[in-house]
């Protein structure tokens, strides 16, 4: 696939009054056809202004913005206007206007388009259709739900049939089963139109539900990046092992090993592990494979193991008891299984 947006040493610096703020340093990014890609950060990371850098909105301190090899930095009003046909975008609070109707919130964008009449209304038609709202076009906004609401902004961004939809924290303001919905939609967007979709957002979910690929931002700067499988199964830096925690139940027995919690109290010579599988590891029996051979006992506290880019992920949380040496060798023989183990808790 080939690239349609691309960074280069990007930087933005905000000045206010005499004090200047960086919000992006030295950015390098590159956004192939087709991908889901995700841009995670806690809140003032610089993933909005970043962003807002894709399409114009905001113009880089420093280095470049390309779109489909062409630099967008200096381009002329008229010439910027052109290219953001081409990048629609839907943000967290759906930003449609009230006092106008689901169809004519759709067609706002169509106002110098040269279509005729009927022509934009049979545009409109086929987006309901598309994001299953085809009995809403005359309804007002206050009528709907906040996933209706953002369904028609997802309609109205695609009015100009853009080649790119960017989404700024598009799911942060809905409930968890209307998020799957609209994660559901987005996927079916990108495998039917063949739509690039860039997802800014703070929550690893989101990530792990539809993107195929995933930048981690921290203070402006890109700290990792990389396929979503490998980013979440052997995540490098601090940050981004936070954010995968927070999509498993298995980061919970950290706060019941604080709380001294029964579950998790040991005796004597026993260990608290932390496995960890990959995709060549998951589908082996492993844990009844370590009891029969090194004769130790595996008590299971917690499990999380997911399907991930069509590839199983996840882990367990187990006390293992037997003699030293046992427990040394059943250890050993997971990591050589290409099993990651994290000792939590000593006996």
């Amino acid at each position: 696939m080939s690239e349609i947006i691309r960074t280069e040493n990007m930087a933005k610096v905000f000045t206010d009054g005499k004090k200047a703020h960086t919000v992006l340093r030295d950015v390098n990014l590159s956004i192939e056809k087709g991908d889901i890609f995700g841009i995670i950060g806690y809140s003032g990371a610089g993933k909005s202004t970043l962003v807002r850098c894709f399409n114009g909105i905001e113009k880089p301190t420093r280095g470049n913005v390309f779109f489909e090899d062409r630099s967008i930095v200096g381009l002329k009003a008229s010439e910027l206007r052109t290219i953001r046909r081409k990048i629609g975008m839907i943000f967290q609070q759906f930003n449609l206007m009230p006092s106008r109707t689901v169809f004519d919130n759709i067609a706002l964008p169509l106002k110098h388009s040269g279509l005729t009449k009927k022509e934009t209304s049979k545009r409109i038609k086929e987006l309901l259709q598309l994001v299953s709202l085809p009995d809403k076009e005359d309804s007002y906004p206050a009528q709907l739900s906040g996933g209706q609401k953002q369904r028609v902004a997802i309609a109205r961004a695609l009015v100009n049939q853009p080649k790119v939809l960017l989404c700024d924290e598009a799911t942060s303001a809905l409930d968890p089963k209307t998020t799957k919905s609209i994660l559901y939609l987005l996927k079916k967007l990108n495998e039917e139109l063949g739509l690039t979709i860039v997802v800014i957002t703070h929550e690893m979910s989101v990530v792990r539900e539809i993107c195929h690929k995933v930048a981690v931002l921290d203070k402006g700067k890109i700290l990792e990046e990389g396929d979503v499988y490998t980013v979440f199964s052997n995540p490098q830096e601090k940050l981004t092992q936070s954010f995968i925690e927070t999509t498993s139940t298995l980061g919970n027995v950290k706060e019941l090993i604080k709380a001294n919690s029964p579950v998790v109290k040991l005796q004597p010579g026993q260990l608290l592990l932390k496995i960890s599988y990959s995709a060549d590891s998951v589908s082996e029996p492993l844990i009844s494979y370590i009891s029969r051979q090194y004769n130790v006992d595996a008590d299971i506290i917690a499990g999380d193991v997911q399907i991930l880019s069509d590839h199983p992920l996840g882990g367990l949380i187990i006390i293992l008891s037997g003699q030293k040496t046992d427990i040394d060798h059943a250890t050993h023989y997971l990591e050589k299984k290409h099993v990651a183990i994290e000792v939590l808790n000593h006996g």
